[in-house]
């Protein structure tokens, strides 16, 4: 367990924190490649504010806040007592921001070249000759749940950032590390320059059941798919479950 952060004073890193996310890596020479894993990080609105995109390169970042408090606050009202320090005060909570990616008439608000733009992306049709299917989505009923205890559509309530951190801001590194668990937890250092770590932050593309993609059947103008590729691969026996996933070895579907 590393010591608290040495702050001096409560403020909004008590509740909120400020950080440089890096949203996607281009395995190509353009950008493109780097649509659907920056599409599918900024869908992780719950506990997420996401800012402007910013292309350095083949990389895409976002300044951005992390809506997971400290874990030594004491929250009562808008006063907030550092269990730390013992200093206390009236900290504003964070402002919600409206991000919304689900537009309505077919209309989706992803991540395109780089940028973040609004595309038509209407539903496939059916196919003219098909057997009828009970429910082709085996996580629609599974009883999946994360840390939390939600239940429902863990994988895609759980998801893995990579903050901007290098080792000299060593301040930084103490708030990240002493966030609230489960929200935000299991940080490592990556490489001398950023961090990992496990948040849970529900995905803004589910349907209002919080389960189904409203993305899944649908295919971008250029004819890739809307639902990001890493959505496509399903747990296989090697992975990390969650409790009552579908696909684990015990439930006979893995």
């Amino acid at each position: 367990m590393t010591p608290p952060p040495a702050c001096k004073a409560v403020g909004p890193h008590c509740l909120a924190l400020s950080v440089t996310l890096r949203l996607a890596t281009a395995d190509g020479p353009g950008i493109a490649s780097a649509d659907h894993e920056a599409t599918w990080l900024l869908g992780h609105t719950q506990r997420i504010q996401f800012g402007p995109i910013r292309r350095l390169g083949r990389t895409l970042e976002a300044r951005s806040r992390l809506l997971v408090p400290c874990r030594h606050a004491a929250v009562a009202g808008s006063r907030v007592r550092c269990r730390a320090h013992g200093f206390q005060g009236a900290v504003r909570p964070p402002r919600p921001k409206s991000a919304r990616h689900q537009l309505g008439n077919d209309r989706f608000s992803v991540v395109d070249q780089g940028k973040l733009r609004v595309l038509t992306m209407r539903a496939d049709p059916p196919p003219r000759r098909s057997l009828p299917v009970a429910d082709a989505n085996p996580c629609a009923v599974a009883r999946c749940r994360t840390a939390d205890h939600t239940v429902g559509a863990a994988c895609c309530r759980d998801l893995q950032i990579e903050v901007l951190c290098g080792t000299r801001n060593r301040h930084l590194e103490a708030l990240i590390r002493h966030r609230k668990s489960p929200y935000l937890c299991k940080v490592s250092r990556e490489s001398p320059e950023t961090l990992g770590a496990e948040m849970i932050s529900a995905c803004g593309f589910l349907e209002p059941g919080g389960v189904l993609c409203t993305l899944h059947g649908r295919h971008r103008p250029d004819g890739r798919t809307a639902k990001p590729d890493l959505c496509f691969t399903w747990p296989t026996r090697d992975d990390t479950y969650h409790p009552n996933c579908a696909f684990h070895p015990a439930s006979g579907q893995g």
